[in-house]
């Protein structure tokens, strides 16, 4: 009967309530965040956030529909994946949380558990029955063989630049060695190994010994040949990442800016080393389309992207016509989303749709191939499906250089779009991330529903509009990275749809340090400013938090940072808080590793040396980003008061 309740409750799709949005239901962490169908149809694999914001697994009996599993780890362990390894088994891939502003760190372990809950084994890693002190990863499904998954495997102990390639038994743990690839990399540093068609280990991937910038590439022509070394990329300059084998054997499809600045869809011959572009976009990289066969990725089939919209092209000449006609349909039925097919039945009777962007919370539908129908299957967030969302939608504008900035403006519901006022919200990283019109900002939409626009400018130093544009910002933290914000909101007060007067600045990580650097830049323009888990001493970044405390941190501070001591303290707002006028509020996490709460002190104790207004709101138990609903209710609620004080709609117009 409890299975029963918990299920109505999981699967309603029905408002919850009809007054406008309030802030307990944006903090809501999502009912589902992925959904995958077994290989026979018999079970959905489900996850979610538990209270305490860790990921959790709960399988479901699909035509009863009730919960048949649940898997939840403790501590700072979390679900990065899971994969139904056979019809009746998972595969689940773990990962430490550092906070949901960055990325689950993979601990390279493998779990594996049986759709009711029954036969839990760690299969890998240094806490298995068998302890090994590696990081593992599939290679191969192996869908003929229902209890064996093959894995690449390298040890943290071993000095020898290798990388193993074993028969895994998901029941028991016990892997029997197949295959090694001599790589001229590190073990553990970002090694890939791609199989082909048949299974057989033939390419592969890895960090240099002695140079994080440099990529090494290893490949053999037949099973049995030697392994040689293909090609080196300088990753600043380019870097072909594979993905599969073409059905040919003979090729090797992937995704490549070495000869385009943005991320292309290419086709490697690796006898001839030649490359040849499929589809590439001027402005901005490709994520590609990919068939499924037999439970495994089978081809690319086309390609997304993002500049001005979203929207996907796909190739005429395809192996699966079928498969690529039935993404062609669905894209074309939702338009202006992200439609993505994230697991099938074995023979692809039933497709699992998943579909979102940045005004539409995640829905999951199963598409049935054979009656060619589709239905909703779950709601990610319901509380939110049917409730008017602030719209958030592209602009592209022109920075003081003259190029080309691609942003996002989310502008309240009911209020014509004429002198409002405005948070300039940068993201974080800064180089890689991005804000994109295909995922959902709740810190945005949170602004917006409280009567302010918001601006998420994606700055020179972004992901996705190319090499040259991201590295664009390296060493550029406070510089021309800033003036591309500030450019941005002139654009919108030119336009007439911000009030200059009424201008105020937030963001979390980079997009804290960002936030106050531009209230420094532009003393006059910014009105308040808020940091959230900010940086504010580039200098503090070589000792503090856990990025230098590895090799490949160091070498990634020097190159985006620089080591100049003068430069360094001229783009750090610690170093430039006698230009500061707008008062701060400092949000930090007690726990965070990844920008330590040092940052946060120092910030305050220079405020307080000059008698500058500021608050504070420091969390426990909370990291790089808060996960737990209660402590996002809190800081939105002080967030917009801190708002409302200064440039809310008390204020003159």
């Amino acid at each position: 009967m409890k299975k029963t309740i918990l299920l109505s409750m999981l699967f309603s799709c029905l408002p919850i309530f009809a007054a406008e949005i309030s802030l307990q239901d944006y903090a809501r962490h999502a009912q589902f965040m992925d959904v995958k169908i077994s290989p026979t149809g018999k079970y959905l694999g489900t996850t979610g956030r538990a209270d305490d914001g860790n990921v959790q697994l709960i399988v479901i009996d699909r035509e009863k529909m009730q919960i048949v599993s649940q898997q939840h780890f403790r501590g700072s362990d979390s679900i990065n994946q899971f994969y139904w390894a056979n019809n009746e088994r998972l595969v689940i891939t773990l990962a430490k949380e550092l906070g949901s502003l960055e990325s689950p760190v993979s601990t390279g372990e493998l779990f594996a558990m049986n759709a009711d809950g029954k036969q839990r084994i760690m299969l890998t890693g240094h806490r298995a029955a068998r302890p090994d002190y590696s990081t593992s990863r599939v290679i191969n499904w192996l869908p003929d063989e229902d209890d064996f998954v093959l894995v690449s495997n390298y040890s943290w102990r071993s000095n020898k630049p290798t990388v193993n390639i074993l028969r895994l038994n998901i029941k028991n743990g016990r892997s029997r060695w197949v295959d090694q690839a001599p790589m001229r990399a590190s073990p553990g540093r970002g090694v890939d190994v791609i199989t082909d068609n048949t299974g057989i280990a033939r390419f592969a991937l890895g960090m240099d010994l002695k140079n994080d910038d440099e990529i090494v590439a290893m490949y053999r022509k037949e099973p049995t040949a030697d392994w040689q070394e293909l090609a080196r990329y300088d990753i600043n300059a380019g870097l072909f990442s594979p993905m599969m084998f073409h059905h040919d054997q003979k090729h090797i499809i992937g995704m490549s800016n070495l000869s385009s600045d943005t991320m292309a869809v290419s086709l490697l011959d690796p006898e001839t080393g030649k490359e040849t572009i499929l589809a590439q976009h001027p402005r901005a990289d490709l994520a590609p389309v990919v068939s499924i066969e037999d439970g495994q990725l089978s081809e690319i089939i086309g390609a997304s992207y993002e500049y001005d919209e979203l929207s996907a092209a796909f190739f005429e000449e395809v192996k699966d016509k079928k498969f690529s006609a039935v993404i062609q349909s669905l894209v074309a039925a939702f338009p202006g989303q992200s439609v993505q097919i994230t697991s099938g039945t074995r023979d692809n009777k039933l497709l699992v749709v998943t579909v979102f962007s940045a005004n539409k919370p995640k829905d999951f539908y199963l598409y049935d191939t054979e009656k060619r129908s589709v239905g909703l299957l779950v709601s990610g967030s319901p509380w939110l499906r049917e409730k008017p969302l602030p719209l958030t939608e592209i602009v592209i504008y022109k920075n003081r250089d003259g190029q080309d900035i691609q942003a996002l403006l989310t502008l309240p519901k009911g209020k014509e779009a004429k002198n409002l006022p405005l948070i300039m919200l940068p993201h974080g990283g800064p180089h890689g991330p991005r804000d994109s019109i295909s995922a959902m900002d709740r810190d945005a939409k949170v602004l917006a529903e409280n009567g302010y626009a918001v601006l998420q400018p994606n700055f020179r130093g972004s992901g996705g509009f190319g090499r040259t544009f991201e590295q664009s910002g390296y060493r550029n933290w406070g510089t021309t990275m800033i003036n591309d914000m500030t450019d941005g909101v002139m654009h919108l007060v030119s336009k007439g749809i911000v009030d200059q007067s009424r201008v105020c600045a937030y963001g979390g990580s980079y997009g804290g340090y960002a936030a106050l650097m531009s209230a420094i830049r532009e003393p006059e323009l910014y009105k308040c400013t808020v940091g959230f888990v900010g940086v504010f001493d580039l200098n503090l970044m070589y000792t503090d938090g856990d990025i230098p405390k590895s090799k490949s941190g160091i070498a990634y501070l020097e190159k985006v940072l620089g080591r100049d001591i003068v430069q360094l303290d001229a783009q750090s707002p610690l170093k430039q808080l006698d230009k500061l006028k707008a008062p701060v509020f400092i949000i930090h996490g007690e726990e965070d590793m990844r920008v330590p709460i040092i940052q946060a002190k120092r910030l305050r104790e220079e405020l307080e040396k000059r008698n500058h207004p500021y608050e504070w709101l420091v969390v426990a138990k909370e990291g790089h980003g808060f996960y737990k609903p209660e402590n996002n209710v809190e800081r939105w609620q002080k967030m917009l008061v801190f708002f409302d004080k200064y440039i809310g709609q008390s204020k003159p117009q």
